[in-house]
């Protein structure tokens, strides 16, 4: 087989790929959970981290029970105090949880001007506490806390102090929290006796509904520096991680975490109905953590801890998508703005990758010219396979033709692409960002006038044009046409980011002026070579 075909085979088989990749999750969504599974899901318990709780108390440790919490008056739910910032408004109820947290910022609004409230109604809350003890768990789903401030309470320009006081017969639980302007909190909690309990960072935010393939459960960081991310749907329930330094709850934008990097936490994981993990810290009589709830950007968690940004999780190519995306925010630091940071960013890559596709361009090019010999030989040795690749490796060597050559470049640019994917889905701060003001005005959403997607296609199908091609399989080559009108539709039919939809195009254009550079120097390479042969015949 040709090169130039393997080639080819090779950039269909990624294109065809792409396609299950971003199509599935886009035709089969999640599956809804049933009211019936939402209260199976608060019948399991989490592993215990401390082995010396008794097995009895491990089997009931942070279980709601589902008849209490059903029946429940429905003061519970009430608001007991605000705390309003300039840009998120949260919410305490009667159980002395974060009951809503809505962020108050434009960009974060949906189409009718709504504001984006975080935390589904039906789903454990921040700063829920579970006792390991039934009897007292019950108890503590019925009993309100008092609240030290209540009404609405202004966060503009300095923290917060609340102190939230739970009084139950057989202990009183104190929970004092300061929050900060930026979204950031502590958390003490004291009890008056020594009881095992457990405080979860809540269910995951369910602030985004796209139907992308998108990174959504839990993250653990533990004492090592090892992060482990156990997705929606694929929660054990036995997971405990000891010393832990982040637990995080996390949504595509947003997320609801703990922190503690001195001490460390120790962290088990629930597995509900549906599989969705859901974080306990085991608490102690007198426990401190650092928190957080709001977007996952970048220079407010780094703001607060440098090692916070490691809660910002990009899946499955999170070991090249990181550093892209400190690239990228380096590049709009120094530009101001996120569509000329993709361009530059794209060009950089272009770059760096250049040698590697020059070599790979000009070995494809030297394979289409010896096409016709290649035909020719496997016609003289149709029945000698042997002799016949004896003779095709001959005649590589002789023009000086890597038969491998063009698939290195091509497979760079797998994982390349895929953690640009990722990053251009689930940047923060990439929602609201302008690229061109009256066109691209946000680049977290798709192309209102489908202008982008429509590029992409024609800058694929010229792309296709002027690059070397030797298909010998009919059928691959009408795919191979076909498949910039099937990504263009494809591009127009599902809302993909702009911010990607733009990375795409700039490559498209980038990859077409690095084809005529290669094309034109190796006609010249060409042509400098006949000059030679035909001074040395003379």
């Amino acid at each position: 087989m040709e090169q130039q075909d393997l080639n080819k085979r090779l950039l269909l088989a990624l294109a065809l790929s792409f396609l299950v990749f971003v199509g599935y999750s886009y035709l089969f969504q999640p599956k809804a959970v049933t009211e019936t599974e939402q209260n199976l899901s608060t019948k399991s318990a989490p592993a215990i981290a401390d082995k010396t709780v008794p097995q009895t108390a491990a089997k009931q440790a942070a279980t709601e029970n589902t008849k209490t919490v059903n029946n429940a008056p429905k003061t519970h739910q009430d608001v007991l105090t605000t705390i309003v910032s300039p840009t998120f408004k949260m919410s305490i109820d009667a159980l002395g949880r974060i009951a809503q947290f809505e962020l108050l910022e434009k960009k974060y609004q949906n189409a009718e001007g709504h504001n984006l409230q975080i935390l589904a109604a039906d789903k454990p809350k921040p700063l829920e506490v579970r006792f390991a003890d039934q009897a007292l768990n019950d108890e503590a789903f019925k009993t309100h806390y008092a609240v030290s401030m209540q009404g609405e309470i202004d966060l503009s320009d300095k923290p917060v102090t609340l102190t939230l006081t739970q009084k139950l017969s057989k202990v009183t639980l104190t929970k004092t929290l300061t929050i900060q302007p930026n979204g950031a909190y502590s958390i003490n909690v004291e009890t008056s006796e020594n009881v095992p309990y457990f405080i979860t960072p809540g269910h995951r935010p369910m602030a985004d509904t796209s139907m992308y393939m998108i990174v959504r459960g839990a993250l653990i960081k533990g004492p090592d520096g090892v992060i482990t991310t156990i997705e929606d749907g694929e929660a054990k329930g036995d997971e405990v991680v000891k010393h832990a330094k982040i637990a995080s709850a996390f949504d595509r934008y947003v997320a609801s975490l703990f922190y503690n990097f001195k001490d460390g936490m120790n962290v088990s994981v629930l597995k509900e109905a549906n599989g969705d993990p859901l974080l306990f810290v085991e608490g102690t009589q007198k426990l401190h953590l650092g928190g957080y709830i709001g977007p996952k950007e970048y220079h407010t968690l780094a703001s607060i801890n440098p090692e916070l940004t490691d809660a910002i999780e990009f899946g499955w190519f999170t070991f090249l998508s990181k550093p892209f995306f400190k690239v990228l925010l380096w590049i709009h630091t120094a530009i101001g703005n996120w569509g000329w940071a993709i361009i530059l960013f794209t060009l950089l890559v272009k770059l760096v990758l250049f040698p590697l596709s020059y070599k790979g361009m000009m070995s494809m090019q030297k394979l289409k010219d010896l096409a016709p010999k290649m035909k020719e030989l496997r016609e003289k040795y149709k029945d000698d396979p042997a002799k016949l690749n004896m003779k095709m490796m001959e005649m590589y060597k002789k023009h000086g033709a890597n038969p491998m050559g063009g698939c290195l470049p091509m497979l760079l640019q797998i994982p390349v692409f895929f953690a640009l994917y990722r990053v251009l889905l689930n940047a923060d701060e990439l929602q609201g960002a302008v690229w061109i003001p009256g066109w691209i005005e946000n680049l977290a959403t798709a192309d209102p006038y489908y202008i982008l997607p429509v590029l992409m296609g024609a800058s694929m199908w010229f792309q296709q044009k002027i690059t070397p091609n030797n298909f010998t399989d009919p059928l691959q080559e009408k795919i191979f046409q076909w498949f910039p009108v099937i990504m263009a539709l494809m591009f127009i039919i599902m809302p993909f980011p702009s911010g990607l939809v733009l990375y795409w195009v700039v490559n498209n254009i980038f990859t077409i002026g690095q084809q005529y550079v290669i094309n034109k120097a190796y006609q010249n390479q060409k042509a400098a070579l006949a000059h030679k042969k035909g001074k040395d015949t003379k």
